[in-house]
Order: structure tokens, then C-alpha cells, then sequence
């Protein structure tokens, strides 16, 4: 005969390994460890100041499309700016008078438009008056070559493609100018 206290018991099942929610917790506590290790270590990373500059593919606002390295022989002075950046609208005039001084020798300025939106960077060129090279950062693909921290951030590339200042913000025309008469007077 069958003890009924043993008919009424519902019977375990002998379960091995992980539900499919413990699996899912898993993935994603592992996931967020390793986004958090690589900001970490991105934020040991610092722009480069010297050595060749990373070399990017840009289409202008206008319609332009180059390399970088298309520029090698010239002076590139490469300035990361967004229009809703207070200090990079204090640059601006400085580097637009910068580049009327030095357009008609081996010097480019070519402007960046990091994480900000078409029709706003156009507004902000025409407030300027900016009338050098500019072109979009779509994706940031640009941005993260150089590690850029923030915004404005100046390059100034020698005529090799090397990378001979490096300033954070504050970019004036005679700060630029000494960077770059000494760039000119040494080739």
C-alpha cells in the first residue's frame, strides 16, 4: 500500500547549473565590469602631444572629402570645437584670424564639429565668420583617435604629420602664431 503522505509530496527535481535569469544576471554584471574597466583605462589615456598624428578621413560641410596625411607638407592646425561650447566661442576668433594671417602659406586650420549637429555647427561658422576647413565628427570616430577630454582642444601637426603642440584650451593668435612662424622657419 502507498503512504499517502508520501503520494502528496511533490517531488524535487534534481536541477543542475544556472536558471536562464541567473545566466542573464551574469552576462550583464560581466558586461558592465568590463565597460567599466575600459573607462578606466581610458582615462589613463592622454591626447597625444607628440608622435605621428592619427590620421582620419573628413568630409567637410562643404563637400570635401580628404586625409589627413593628404596634408603632409603643410602646417595643420587641427581645433576640436561644438557650438554649444562657451571657451570654444572665445577661440573662435582667434583662430579665424589666425588662419586670415597664415591661408596664403603652407598652413591649414581644419575645425572639428565634435558631437554636435549640422545645422547648429553652420550657424555657429556663419556667427564666426569661419571661414577654414570644417567638418563634422560623425561617431566621434575623430574624437577618440585623438582622446579628446573635452572641448576645445588644439593640434598643431608639423609638415611630417607629427604632432608638435598640443593645447587644451585658450587657443590665442599669438600663441598660435609662435607655434607656427617656428614651424615654417624650420623647414
Amino acid at each position: 500500500m502507498i503512504d499517502q503522505a508520501e503520494s502528496t509530496t511533490p517531488k524535487r527535481k534534481n536541477t543542475r547549473g544556472f536558471s536562464l535569469g541567473s545566466i542573464v544576471l551574469l552576462v550583464g554584471i560581466v558586461l558592465m565590469g568590463v565597460v567599466i574597466g575600459i573607462q578606466l583605462l581610458r582615462q589613463g589615456e592622454t591626447q597625444p602631444e607628440h608622435g605621428q598624428a592619427p590620421d582620419f578621413e573628413i568630409s567637410t560641410f562643404d563637400g570635401q572629402t580628404f586625409n589627413l596625411s593628404d596634408l603632409r607638407g603643410k602646417v595643420v592646425v587641427l581645433n576640436f570645437w561644438a557650438s554649444w561650447c562657451g571657451p570654444c566661442r572665445d577661440e573662435a576668433p582667434e583662430l579665424e584670424s589666425a588662419w586670415q594671417t597664415y591661408k596664403d602659406q603652407d598652413v591649414v586650420f581644419l575645425g572639428i564639429a565634435y558631437a554636435d549637429n549640422g545645422p547648429r555647427s553652420l550657424e555657429y561658422l556663419e556667427e564666426y565668420g569661419i571661414t577654414y576647413l570644417n567638418g563634422p565628427d560623425l561617431g566621434t570616430r575623430i574624437s577618440e583617435a585623438y582622446n579628446i577630454q573635452g572641448v576645445p582642444e588644439t593640434f598643431v601637426i608639423d609638415q611630417d604629420g607629427n604632432i608638435a603642440a598640443f593645447i587644451f584650451a585658450g587657443v590665442t593668435e599669438s600663441y598660435l602664431s609662435t607655434i607656427i612662424d617656428g614651424l615654417l622657419q624650420g623647414a
